[in-house]
């Protein structure tokens, strides 16, 4: 029985397929490789600066202290007015002259990085603000002893993490500076004798897993996953040639 013209197309046709969807998972495993950083001294998803790799967690960290000086200064000045403790508005004037300079040495290392700087405070410290905002004498100084004294805490222990681990030399001196001011606040606000240690979230026990500091989203391909797509990408090419340059024969009656 002769080959019908249309089956010769189809064949030519998924032949075609075959050939391109190995071309395309071809170039899909050079897209992975080339994609990863040239050198093994930028972690991935890192970015290369002339102070060192510029990570995800270091542009957090700027980040952070950026947001907590544009909520930290205005709860300082309501301090002035609406404390009842001359501790408490003590404390608000100084926090908010350190966040002053901290704003400055933020921009200024964020003009050197490139780092795009947040211009108001997150969703929570809104709403810390509006929650003190109405507050007067002891009302007051309590929500503020506690929201501030709660968030420098945790802000402190990202510092560390960062400081632990960066490999930027400008974010690592950075991260000094941030900690020397927040571990003076926490003090500043302790004296107030205000702060209720049973409402802060507990020490994490021995033993548990420390969050890597250089953690970034994703992680790079396994060389097994980029040499699988390879094979598969030769394989199908190979099938396709192979498909091409055979030639269709007639089958006999016994065939069928």
């Amino acid at each position: 029985m002769a080959t019908k013209p249309h089956t010769g197309r189809r064949n030519v046709f998924g032949r075609a397929v075959v050939f391109f969807a190995g071309w395309l998972v071809l170039i899909a495993a050079w897209h992975v490789v080339t994609a990863q950083p040239a050198s093994a001294a930028v972690p991935y998803g890192c970015t290369s600066t002339s102070s060192g790799p510029l990570c995800p967690s270091d542009i957090d960290l700027v980040t952070r202290v950026q947001q907590a000086s544009l909520w930290e200064i205005p709860a300082g000045d309501m301090a002035q007015s609406q404390a009842a403790s001359q501790t408490v508005k003590q404390v608000g004037l100084e926090l908010a002259n350190d966040h002053h300079y901290l704003l400055d040495a933020t921009k200024q290392i964020a003009g050197q990085l490139g780092i795009s700087l947040p211009t108001q405070p997150n969703s929570s410290q809104q709403g810390w603000l509006a929650e003190m905002r109405p507050e007067t004498g002891n009302l007051f100084d309590q929500t503020y002893a506690n929201r501030l004294r709660a968030a420098h805490g945790v802000i402190f222990a990202i510092i560390a993490q960062v400081r632990a681990g960066t490999r930027n030399d400008l974010i690592r001196a950075y991260a000094e500076v941030a900690n020397k001011y927040v571990l003076k606040h926490m003090k500043l606000l302790e004296s107030t004798g205000l702060v209720t240690y049973s409402a802060l979230p507990a020490a994490p026990p021995p033993g548990a897993p420390v969050v890597a500091t250089n953690a970034v989203p994703g992680s790079p391909p396994t060389p097994g996953f980029v040499w699988a797509l390879l094979f598969i990408g030769v394989l199908l090419t190979l099938v396709a040639v192979v498909l091409m340059f055979r030639r269709g024969r007639p089958r006999s009656a016994a065939s069928w």
